[in-house]
């Protein structure tokens, strides 16, 4: 009733031929992508440190320079000159945030410990930024 397939399937043949092109590992591709989530969270750092220039900004921010080096093999990564920039100080901490969730996803998913807690403190910092002073009370 049905004629048999006589040709091979064109998966198989494609599965047999050698690929031209090299491939990457996952720990590659983490990699990349950490150190690009590291770069993009250096880059609003540096936004935030011409808004307002803190001790605390400049240490995370070549602490963050160092990771990025580290995972790009050496190379520094490009940064943001401290020109006095237009941005709200609360949207960047905003972005800085969520910036680091970002990496703190792809540090614990390539088990870097110190990316992952570079990042968590990080989060830390401009969560605390974006509740400001608070007031004691006396209970």
């Amino acid at each position: 009733m049905y004629e048999p397939i006589r040709t091979k399937s064109v998966h198989s043949t494609m599965a047999d031929t050698p690929s031209d092109f090299p491939h990457r590992s996952r720990e590659e591709e983490l990699d990349i992508q950490l150190a690009g989530h590291l770069a993009a969270l250096l880059a609003v750092t540096d936004e935030l440190r011409a808004v307002a220039p803190s001790a605390d900004l400049d240490t995370a921010a070549e602490r963050l320079a160092e990771q990025v080096a580290r995972l790009r093999g050496g190379g520094m990564p490009a940064r943001v000159p401290l020109t006095a920039a237009d941005s709200n100080g609360d949207d960047l901490h905003r972005r800085a945030h969520a910036v680091a969730g970002r990496a703190l996803l792809v540090a614990a998913s390539r088990a870097d410990t110190a990316a992952a807690i570079l990042a968590a403190e990080r989060m830390d910092a401009h969560t605390a930024a974006l509740a400001g002073p608070r007031e004691l009370t006396a209970h």
